[in-house]
């Protein structure tokens, strides 16, 4: 069985009119919720075997600081460029490039693909992925590329505003 946990990246910021959508960093909120949801998910037990980020500045920052509170090494994220504001096809094809010896892949993305990917193969709809949600699946399945072709299970699904806070 393989396990996909689907991140959006934390709040960003607007601040500076100047940067481009993809420079966009983290605002201070998305500096709290990141390192909070990594808390989380380290509390749950999360051990990713790789990390896939999406190039944008926010994804980076988010990966990067959820990875730290797994004890991930933030230097073995490896950074895709078609995960910035990809769809559910994009999502699906670098998905399913994934080496079949990783049995846990934590990807960092965007809305709306996200929020479209998470229905198009999970268990459940839902409406939105906010900023810093994660959705941890695991897939009845012993090969990425099946994703999308098989049944998944949701492990768990949280947010910064959610009740699950301990």
């Amino acid at each position: 069985m393989k396990e996909l946990i689907l991140v959006r990246h934390a709040k960003s910021s607007w601040k500076d009119p100047t940067l481009s959508d993809h420079e966009r960093p983290l605002n201070k909120r998305g500096k709290r919720d990141a390192p909070e949801m990594g808390e989380r998910l380290a509390r749950s037990g999360c051990d990713p075997d790789l990390m896939v980020t999406s190039s944008a500045i926010r994804a980076l920052e988010t990966a990067r600081s959820v990875a730290g509170k797994l004890g991930y090494p933030r230097e073995s994220i490896a950074v895709e460029e078609r995960l910035f504001h990809a769809g559910v096809a994009e999502l699906l094809q670098v998905i399913r490039g994934v080496e079949d010896s990783v049995d846990s892949l934590m990807l960092f993305g965007h809305n709306p693909g996200l929020t479209d990917l998470a229905n198009h193969i999970g268990p459940r709809e839902i409406l939105n992925m906010p900023t810093c949600a994660v959705l941890h699946l695991g897939l009845k399945s012993a090969s990425w590329t099946e994703v999308g072709k098989t049944p998944v299970d949701e492990v768990m699904y949280d947010y910064p505003k959610s009740n699950l806070r301990d």
